[in-house]
């Protein structure tokens, strides 16, 4: 049963990316109306915020992109930055969000900030500590490595509103600006849901693995 689970959690994440990735090649193929790219999208929105000390610029790849607070800079992807698709635009608006997110100081991005660290010793450690407890029978260490997987699965769950929250405020200022017709944002809104359900396919993986490992340890103490 427990690789079972492993198996359901990497179907469900799978099923996931390749939805995102084939809904944003779809609506990637469509051209909004005003013919503007989506730079000049995540710009206007940012200044109509007050945020005109935060840059716009190019990453390599494809579906880089993001916003880096620490530099004060959202960062769009080559298949992103000069494309003026409906789904560029809605993926540029969704990284200017979390910009807003954190000149409001919405409260859950706030709470991802504040475990990052944490969060990011336990994915390296939680494996270790684990086998680590397995192997020298010693039971605080096991329940350790689970302690600090769940830290992982805990900053996956704080991340779900923030990504829902931008998608969401994305989708509003778009239309509130005028920025895409009614078609047009419904084209964007499915690129951006579809890139939400894998934050959730994540998160369910995760849970599925803890589940897994709870039942490890309780099979070892039977």
């Amino acid at each position: 049963m427990g690789y079972g689970l492993l198996i359901i959690g990497f179907v469900i994440c799978a099923i996931a990316s390749w939805n995102v990735n084939a809904t944003f090649k779809r609506y990637q193929k469509i051209g909004n109306r005003r013919g503007i790219t989506a730079a000049q999208v995540a710009r206007q929105i940012l200044d109509d915020n007050g945020l005109q000390f935060v840059a716009v610029e190019r990453v390599s790849g494809s579906l880089t992109d993001h916003y880096d607070p620490r530099a004060n800079v959202v960062r769009l992807s080559d298949s992103v930055y000069d494309s003026a698709s409906v789904a560029a635009i809605g993926v540029a608006a969704h990284e200017c969000g979390h910009a807003v997110q954190h000149a409001t100081e919405y409260t859950p991005i706030k709470i991802r900030q504040a475990i990052i660290p944490i969060t990011q010793f336990g994915s390296y450690a939680w494996y270790f500590v684990l086998v680590l407890g397995l192997i020298l029978s010693l039971r605080p260490l096991v329940y350790a490595g689970i302690i600090l997987f769940s830290l992982i699965v805990l900053f996956q769950f704080v991340t779900l509103p923030v990504e829902f929250n931008a998608s969401s405020r994305a989708l509003k200022t778009l239309d509130a600006y005028h920025i895409l017709e009614q078609d047009e944002l419904t084209s964007a809104r499915k690129v951006l849901t579809a890139a939400a359900m894998t934050y959730v396919a994540s998160l369910v993986s995760s849970i599925l693995q803890l589940v897994r490992l709870l039942g490890l340890v309780r099979r070892r103490d039977d």
